[in-house]
């Protein structure tokens, strides 16, 4: 069975400062400079979660040619008026080849990816969609000795739980159990009506915070109880 585990988590935006301005609002933390994707035509900022852990905004790079093929998670279905979101989740693997064919979903083709000096290998649908809307992990095998969570400063935040919603969360937890994962996240069925989606429960200096869609009712900046 493959060795998954998350690396980091994805809020997308139609651009960085109004992703930062989200992610500050609710965490009460600025993210830090992070850098470009030329293959892709976005770039990014992070902040760390943990040891081998992050959060990251990403968007379209508006000084950077745009891509010939869609931009990675679905960015490209964004407008200039779209809310920031936590959209996606990356799950770290020592052999994505092997994890992809474990995998029970369908996550995408396996691709070479760079920011700077970092080098990767990441999933990536042809169309750029994310596998059941954002629920299903993105995979990424890291080609670089230093995990780019090292280098971030420590403002202290850490990842206390992710918790997926999904109409069928039968169908994720078999996906989980096919990467390793099923441990390491809270499964749930969405409400009737209701989007999937993802609710990321981060401890702050503030204390607990709740990252997930501005548009929701499950997003919040108070702590449950």
């Amino acid at each position: 069975m493959p060795g998954c585990c998350i690396d980091h988590i994805a809020v997308t935006a139609p651009s960085l400062g109004t992703g930062a301005a989200f992610v500050h609002d609710v965490l009460g933390v600025a993210p830090q400079a992070g850098g470009e994707h030329p293959r892709m035509g976005t770039h990014n900022l992070l902040l760390r979660l943990g040891d081998a852990l992050f959060l990251e905004v990403i968007a379209p790079n508006p000084s950077a040619p745009a891509p010939a093929r869609p931009r990675w998670f679905g960015l490209d279905t964004l407008g200039p008026g779209s809310q920031p979101a936590l959209s996606a989740w990356v799950a770290r693997t020592a052999d994505i080849h092997a994890a992809t064919a474990a995998s029970s979903e369908v996550l995408g083709s396996i691709e070479p990816m760079s920011r700077g000096a970092l080098n990767w290998l990441i999933t990536i649908p042809a169309d750029g969609s994310l596998p059941l809307e954002g629920i299903a992990p993105v995979l990424i095998e890291w080609q670089t000795e230093t995990h780019p969570a090292d280098k971030l400063q420590d403002c202290g935040l850490s990842l206390a739980k992710l918790e997926l919603f999904h109409p069928e969360s039968e169908r994720v937890s078999r996906l989980l159990r096919s990467l390793g994962l099923e441990n390491q996240v809270s499964v749930s069925v969405a409400p009737n009506g209701s989007m999937p989606q993802l609710v990321a429960h981060i401890n702050t200096p503030r204390g607990l915070r709740l990252l997930s869609a501005p548009r929701s009712t499950r997003q919040t900046t108070q702590s449950r109880t």
